[in-house]
């Protein structure tokens, strides 16, 4: 039984800490699933404005779970045949990862569902 649909989307910009330093995309980007509730990622969208690849890195509590590759000026749609539950009491989080020094927009779209 589906308690409920949720996204976590928008247009966002960054700043490229470097390849080994992801960062929190924005605090709007997170979501704690509830105790007694287990959380499905089903699907990710993206888009790159920059002149460089980024990569959108899906966390839970901090630790990497997903990585998403979005080319240069790009876009990017993963329909996730492999969904992994998420218990209750984790943090979802989208964090980005992008060469020093590059700039630009982010379009996120990430679907999830809770039970």
């Amino acid at each position: 039984m589906i308690i409920q649909n949720l996204f976590l989307q928008g247009i966002y910009t960054f700043d490229g800490a470097g390849l080994d330093k992801p960062v929190p995309l924005h605090a709007e980007l997170s979501h704690f699933v509830p105790d007694g509730v287990t959380n499905q990622t089903l699907y990710f969208r993206g888009g790159n404005s920059s002149p460089e690849l980024v990569t959108v890195v899906l966390m839970r509590d901090r630790i990497p779970m997903r990585y998403f590759p979005i080319g240069a000026k790009s876009d990017v749609h993963i329909p996730l045949r492999v969904v992994e539950d998420t218990e209750g009491g984790s943090v979802i989080e989208l964090f980005i990862v992008a060469p020093v020094g590059t700039r630009g927009y982010v379009v996120v779209d990430l679907g999830m569902v809770e039970h």
